[in-house]
């Protein structure tokens, strides 16, 4: 009988993050203050402790995870990475499918990789209370999971429509010590502005990081920080362990390295987990396709231009450079809410821009279709979010069917989707329908940050497109 399951040793969990930034063939360029002129660590001060600025903007190959971190995700990690032999003789492919499972951890997801780290550095800095954003309620969970072993305080936003549709997330997050409230809320200018303008709004996770950083810097006695589940370079860093480890695994399972690599692709946190360490090896001249997924109602990567815009909608982040559908977008209340996000990572952006990677875009018809598949067959549920880089891998093990290739396609299963379940009963009901988001509502969008400072495409021209 062949294994399908490839643990590692707790004595061989990676203790170091890898930081793409070093090896970028063209550096990213730099985020930008309002008056166009990049911005200083400095800057940021009010917004992060210093420790994860220095994260933030390092270009180190590799930076040392502390001990007392470790210890900790250890209580889960290394993840498994197990073969998906059922689903593999469900398809009749040639290709061989591996997947990193991220749902083994406390909050179910990949997010506590990066909020251990981020409340650990916080408290490093006698921070006592840490604001943030979410959108399906993964990175608050895991945040408010976090917290409770630092013993900071957590006020979690909470992107309306998922904080309707997901009431079980709240749940956790306030089992945990988290204080969760939906936004647009009362409790922040922000927020008040846009109820002033639309009551019944859906909520954005640009929305509800305008209100989480306003809490932040508006704490009188100075002892509050924010914290970002994505997007961010320091986040993309904590969250290769993934890929690190999968490297590893793959090996002891004789893989070097996969044919093709996915994720799902919202802000960018587990798509650069378990990718980055491969986007080096393909930098290096390993033959590699990677394939960021992104929902068809926001479609971030495959349809909106490289530019430079806010992470919120009340502007109060600085210019990043980033594919972007327009900081003011408010995506369709899509099932899949930690994709619901106008940006990406620049990290992620600046790869794409260079042709490392091969974006695709699936609507949430076709995904729920490949997560009912996933789950007839391997037994699992998975989240909304994750069924976007299922129905990707798939569609590439079809692929690999129709040309008698035989390949290894290596995906990200980031979250389980136990509290999605709503999300699925709505899809058998029949009360879904495929989203594709209008080009004139794209346009209209990307309208409002015409005047905003153009990025320049700068890259080498030693890969293809960036838009599949």
């Amino acid at each position: 009988m062949q294994p399908i399951s490839f643990p590692l040793s707790p004595a061989d969990i990676p203790r170091q993050w890898y930081n793409l930034a070093a090896d970028l063939p063209t550096p990213m360029l730099p985020p930008l203050g309002g008056d166009g002129q990049p911005i200083t660590p400095q800057m940021l001060a009010p917004v992060f402790p210093m420790n994860i600025i220095e994260q933030e903007v390092s270009t180190e190959r590799y930076i040392d995870i502390p001990e007392e971190i470790l210890e900790i995700l250890l209580r889960w990690r290394p993840t498994p990475l197990r073969r998906a032999r059922a689903l593999e003789l469900a398809l009749g492919t040639p290709a061989r499918i591996w997947y990193k499972d991220e749902s083994v951890s406390p909050a179910g997801s990949h997010k506590p990789n990066t909020a251990v780290a981020q409340a650990w550095y916080n408290r490093q800095a006698g921070i006592k209370r840490i604001t943030t954003e979410t959108g399906a309620g993964q990175w608050g969970s895991a945040l408010s999971f976090a917290c409770a072993l630092f013993g900071i305080e957590c006020k979690v936003f909470m992107v309306r429509i998922s904080f309707d549709q997901k009431p079980f997330r709240k749940l956790m997050m306030q089992v945990w010590g988290g204080n969760c409230v939906a936004s647009p809320s009362t409790e922040t200018a922000a927020g008040r502005a846009i109820l002033e303008k639309d009551p019944t709004s859906p909520g954005s996770l640009g929305i509800a990081i305008s209100e989480a950083v306003e809490a932040a810097v508006t704490d009188p006695t100075g002892g509050t920080r924010y914290a970002l589940g994505s997007v961010l370079n320091h986040v993309m860093l904590h969250q290769t362990i993934i890929g690190l480890e999968a490297q590893k695994q793959l090996q002891a399972a004789g893989v070097k390295n996969p044919g093709v690599v996915i994720g799902c692709a919202g802000g960018g946190s587990n798509f650069a987990g378990i990718s980055f360490p491969f986007v080096r090896e393909k930098i290096h001249g390993a033959q590699i396709r990677i394939i960021p997924v992104e929902p068809a109602s926001c479609p971030t990567l495959t349809r909106a231009p490289f530019v430079y815009d806010h992470g919120d909608i009340a502007k109060m982040t600085p210019l990043m450079p980033m594919h972007s559908l327009g900081h003011a977008f408010v995506p369709p209340a899509i099932h899949a809410g930690g994709l619901r996000y106008h940006g990406m990572s620049p990290l992620v952006s600046q790869a794409a821009v260079e042709g490392l990677l091969e974006p695709q875009a699936q609507d949430q018809i076709a995904c729920y279709e490949a997560a009912i598949q996933w789950a007839r067959t391997e037994g699992t549920i998975p989240a909304p979010e994750t069924s976007h880089a299922i129905a990707a891998t798939i569609a590439e093990a079809k692929r690999a069917k129709e040309e008698g290739k035989q390949t290894d396609i290596l995906f990200c299963y980031s979250g389980h989707g136990l509290m999605d379940l709503v999300g699925y009963q709505k899809y058998m009901a029949g009360e879904l329908a495929a989203y594709h988001l209008p080009e004139e509502d794209l346009r209209r969008s990307l309208a409002a940050i015409a005047n905003h400072p153009k990025p320049a495409e700068r890259k080498t021209g030693r890969w293809g497109k960036t838009k599949a």
